[in-house]
């Protein structure tokens, strides 16, 4: 069984996540690590817990779930994995920055390869199902684990509400109809865990959240 776990990073407090397997493996998704000493926590704690990182997952471009690609990718001798529709975000990344007022000395590394939606990734005898729910950014995904009962979901929902929509690619109607069809579909006890924020399951948001009243 995978293990996931939670590490919050930078101003926005994005949730970066480490996907764990008891042989001591590793994916990390959406490295939001910003300043040297976020950075140097991510690798305390992958130490300190004997974890090693073998995979580089991004659900989604925008720059608070990017800030540590560049670190991981060198640390780690990785490379990132996102959807094709949202690597324009890449080449603009400094300048997107500076104007949320972050300063960051390099854009994100090229993309390393693509995730697809349908996509199964094999991991340490369980799997991470890819599904493919643009609204927020074009490219967003989301990671379902079937086994562990729990999806990653990026900014695509969070606990009582969604991401928003009004970003570059964004749309809040083919957000909206993605949720409906590729996670509210999904067994009830999912657990959900978001971008940024607490967890919580798919019949929670299913009976509680106002955006599908």
């Amino acid at each position: 069984m995978l293990k996931v776990i939670t590490i919050p990073f930078n101003p926005w407090q994005e949730n970066t996540y480490i996907i764990a397997a008891e042989n001591g493996e590793c994916i990390i998704v959406d490295p939001g690590c910003l300043s040297p000493e976020e950075q140097e926590h991510l690798v305390t704690f992958l130490d300190d817990n004997k974890l090693t990182p073998v995979r580089l997952l991004n659900t989604h471009l925008h720059l608070d779930h990017v800030f540590g690609n560049h670190f991981v990718c060198e640390k780690y001798n990785l490379g990132a994995e996102a959807h094709k529709d949202d690597e324009f975000w890449l080449d603009q990344m400094v300048a997107y920055a500076a104007q949320m007022g972050v300063q960051i000395e390099q854009n994100p590394p090229a993309l390393k390869g693509y995730l697809e939606h349908g996509q199964v990734i094999e991991f340490a005898g369980s799997t991470i199902q890819v599904r493919h729910i643009p609204g927020h950014s074009p490219g967003g995904v989301v990671f379902y684990m079937e086994k562990e009962k729990a999806v990653i979901a990026g900014d695509v929902i969070f606990r009582e509400s969604v991401g928003r929509s009004d970003l570059p690619g964004g749309d809040f109607d083919t957000l909206i109809s993605g949720i409906k069809t590729h996670l509210f579909t999904l067994p009830d006890e999912t657990v959900v865990y978001s971008g940024h924020g607490p967890s919580s399951t798919i019949g929670h948001e299913k009976a509680n959240n106002p955006f599908f009243y």
